[in-house]
């Protein structure tokens, strides 16, 4: 291992052996990036001296052999799951006695879900409201954890007539993806408000770089997207516009944006290594949550042409401490699959309970 806590690790043998696999024969189209993508990924350097921040199993000093290997199916740009460098690059996938491989996505959550239920990746995070719809219709994959709340938000322009939720009837809103998070998440709130999310408001898909574009000549009178586009969006306004919702609006103060999933044949073959791999992501969120600075400095690495200040400030203006497992994550699956049953994006034979006890495992069981 190197010395140097902060210097990427290059790909090893392995790495470049397992994506040769993965663009192979039967893998989903467009599922990997070459393996020159890969210089930040692979396995992490020692722990730091310093004592851990959070402990939240004894596990990690229970854990003894060789290390249980993890094939992670990772994007790197998506800030809201800074945990998992952070695991990485801060030793807590080491204590834990975890082995963790990148596997980097070229794509969207549909890829990273299909690599984990045909076993080309055994583990994957990001936003829970991506998740639901390929879970209902019976995509095998296990949910462990909750990772944190926020980074989901809603820009106008600031002297225009949108001043909230309600002011978007008859509306027009852009998203970068018609499918995406932002769109599912602001339906709801639409549905909140008493707006029918398919009729009250039309939506625009435009790529995230020309979201700001499109809102500022007003092809669009709202524009919704994901940190860390959101955030810089709202930077690149340069006061023009102004948040006027988030996924810690109302009810979601309290609940999760992303979470961490596994293939289910990993949950019933070896749940300790899945248990030992959620309490490391766990520990490295609370790190997220204490340290925003350290983990903005971690996350870098993967986004070089932001800033580590912006990075830490949006690290901050989310709920990194918030990580629910078991049946508090089973209630936050309950109430977003409801939600999104009204938004008309579940449907509405779908038994919300049933799905959560189907999809979310205990693993302090």
């Amino acid at each position: 291992m190197t010395s140097d806590q902060d210097r990427p690790a290059s790909p090893s043998r392995r790495n470049l052996l397992a994506l040769a696999g993965l663009v192979g024969v039967g893998a989903p189209l467009g599922l990997m990036q070459a393996a020159r993508a890969l210089p930040a990924f692979g396995r992490g350097p020692a722990p730091l001296g310093d004592p851990l921040i959070c402990r939240t199993s004894d596990s990690a000093e229970q854990a003894k052999g060789p290390p249980r290997h993890i094939r992670f199916a990772y994007n790197g740009t998506g800030i809201c799951t800074a945990a998992v460098p952070v695991a990485l690059h801060r030793g807590y996938f080491a204590r834990y006695n975890i082995d963790v491989e990148f596997l980097q996505l070229a794509g969207n959550t549909d890829q990273m879900l299909q690599a984990l239920a045909t076993d080309k990746a055994d583990a994957g995070s990001s936003m829970l409201l991506n998740w639901l719809k390929p879970l209902e219709q019976g995509i095998d994959v296990k949910l462990t954890t909750g990772l944190h709340g926020g980074c989901t938000r809603l820009f106008a322009v600031k002297e225009s007539s949108v001043k909230d939720i309600k002011s978007l009837k008859g509306k027009t809103i852009g998203v970068s993806s018609i499918s995406g998070p932002p769109r599912n998440f602001f339906a709801i709130l639409l549905s909140d408000n008493g707006l029918d999310p398919q009729t009250d408001v039309q939506w625009r898909e435009f790529p995230a770089d020309l979201l700001l574009v499109a809102l500022q000549r007003g092809e669009v009178d709202a524009i919704a997207d994901s940190d860390p586009n959101a955030w810089l969006t709202e930077r690149r306004g340069n006061g023009s516009i102004v948040e006027i919702a988030s996924n810690l609006s109302g009810d979601y103060a309290d609940l999760s944006c992303c979470t961490l999933g596994v293939r289910s044949s990993l949950w019933a073959a070896d749940p300790a290594a899945v248990a030992a791999l959620t309490h490391a992501i766990r520990d490295a969120a609370h790190h997220v949550a204490e340290q925003p600075d350290d983990a903005a400095e971690v996350f870098s690495k993967y986004t070089p042409k932001v800033a580590v200040a912006d990075l830490a400030a949006m690290l901050r203006s989310h709920t990194h401490s918030h990580h629910p497992a078991g049946e508090a994550l089973r209630r936050e699956v309950v109430k977003i699959t409801g939600d999104l049953k009204r938004a008309s994006i579940i449907k509405p034979s779908t038994d919300p309970v049933k799905l959560a006890r189907r999809v979310v495992v205990d693993i302090a069981a």
